[in-house]
């Protein structure tokens, strides 16, 4: 997607250094800030968008299309989920890097170009990920992580190692980096090196909807690649701007679901059956916790239209 004189569309449809993929689902505005922001602030090196449309019946491909005719529009046909989507469109590409960027991102000036400098001149990083900020300027926590452990995940869901300076509870948030190799970014914008995807593999479409990002930063490290956090780059995150402030009970399952798997794959088999049959049971807890929690707020939120004091006096 250019924005200098001396690259035309045409060249970087040819010779991507950068290859976007956005999965979009029911985004549509999200979408056109995100898009506009990578136009406006595009690396002075080939760069080709492709947004995959999770099938969200809104108008979604076709805005892109009549708005950002640069773009590849990649219909999925139904709601592939994260990684299958993902996966779909980077089988497309060509390019050195692939950015996977969630559609309730937006760039700020400087960004990419200086991720995409960082990849160039450390071969040996194989992703990397910016400081993610929400809207009102404070830190997305989620922008760095560690690979989870019993007692960080205990910390994290309950809330006490997200209020905590370090620790074991706090150390999923990976507190004691502040810039530099750490386990894992966030799926919200990862730059990858082609190479190093192309060894390691694609997102595992096991996962619909989340832990897939972690996934492919657990591979990458078991592999020996550095995944690079860089705190001198921001990026914009709308947090849940793609989900909603509560989730759905389907994206609930697909999140401990995601839990579910990534143990069992990762450090189940490296665990005796009694401690993982008390992991199991405190994810699906969680998720019954979760889904009563959910639809509670769902109900809260409906219930001031039904008895506004307004509504009940015109009654």
């Amino acid at each position: 997607m250019a924005n200098h004189d001396q690259m035309t569309n045409a060249e970087a449809r040819e010779a991507p250094l950068v290859s976007v993929i956005i999965v979009a689902y029911r985004s549509q505005e999200l979408l056109r800030a995100c898009l506009t922001s990578l136009r406006s602030f595009a690396p002075r090196a080939p760069m080709l968008v492709h947004v995959v449309d999770n099938d969200s019946g809104d108008g979604t491909p076709e805005m892109v299309e009549r708005e950002f005719p640069e773009v590849d529009v990649l219909r999925a046909g139904g709601n592939l989920g994260f990684s299958a989507a993902n996966n779909l469109a980077i089988r497309r590409t060509a390019g050195k890097y692939v950015l996977v960027l969630n559609p309730d991102t937006r760039l700020l000036p400087g960004a990419l170009e200086h991720l995409v400098r960082l990849m160039e001149e450390r071969p040996e990083i194989g992703m990397c990920g910016p400081r993610l900020v929400r809207e009102d300027g404070s830190l997305d926590h989620a922008g760095k992580r560690s690979f989870p452990s019993v007692l960080s995940a205990l910390g994290h869901f309950t809330g006490v190692g997200r209020r905590a300076a370090g620790g074991k509870l706090a150390a999923y948030r990976a507190p004691a980096v502040e810039g530099g190799r750490v386990d894992a970014v966030n799926g919200a914008f990862m730059l990858i090196r082609r190479a190093a995807l192309d060894e390691v593999g694609l997102f595992d479409e096991g996962y619909w909807m989340y832990m897939e990002d972690l996934d492919l930063c657990y591979r990458f490290a078991r592999a020996g690649w550095i995944t690079w956090y860089e705190p001198a780059v921001e990026v914009v995150h709308v947090k849940a701007g793609t989900t909603g402030p509560s989730r759905s009970a389907r994206l609930d399952y697909a999140f401990h679901y995601g839990m579910h798997r990534f143990y069992r794959k990762w450090y189940a088999p490296r665990r005796f059956f009694a401690t993982n049959a008390v992991v199991y049971a405190g994810i699906w807890a969680k998720f019954a916790l979760s889904v009563t929690r959910s639809s509670v707020r769902r109900a809260r939120a409906r219930t001031p239209a039904r008895l506004h004091p307004a509504a009940v006096r015109r009654s």
